[in-house]
């Protein structure tokens, strides 16, 4: 399970980013996930819960997920298709000639103090 320490990266960064503005309480971290990132939302949500209490700028933050969906681009026939339904053979013309456009990301969007 890596997103404990996926966790703590985000409390490092938003630490940095809380001492950067003289903030003293983070009420929420807002994440955007990629479908296809290999972080699974429910077991981050589990560690953010457990690694808050242990930061006193964090302990009452909620964590918010939002998901980016993944989509594969084909080259052959350059249509954009959902990655999770269809994989990586297109859709359209059948092509395996494709390639993730997004889905992967993992970033923190936002961060509100309170």
């Amino acid at each position: 399970m890596h997103e404990l320490s996926v966790v703590f990266y985000i409390i490092d960064k938003v630490e940095k980013v809380a001492v950067e503005n003289n903030v003293e309480l983070i009420s929420k971290v807002t994440l955007q996930l990629g479908e296809v990132s290999t972080v699974i939302p429910e077991y981050l949500t589990d560690c953010w819960k457990w690694a808050r209490g242990k930061h006193d700028l964090l302990k009452q933050a909620e964590l918010e997920i939002e998901t980016i969906e993944a989509l594969t681009y084909c080259e052959d026939c350059q249509i954009v298709y959902p990655t999770v339904r269809y994989g990586k053979t297109c859709p359209g013309c059948g092509s395996s000639r494709t390639w993730l456009k997004q889905g992967t990301e993992f970033l923190i969007k936002e961060i509100e103090a309170s």
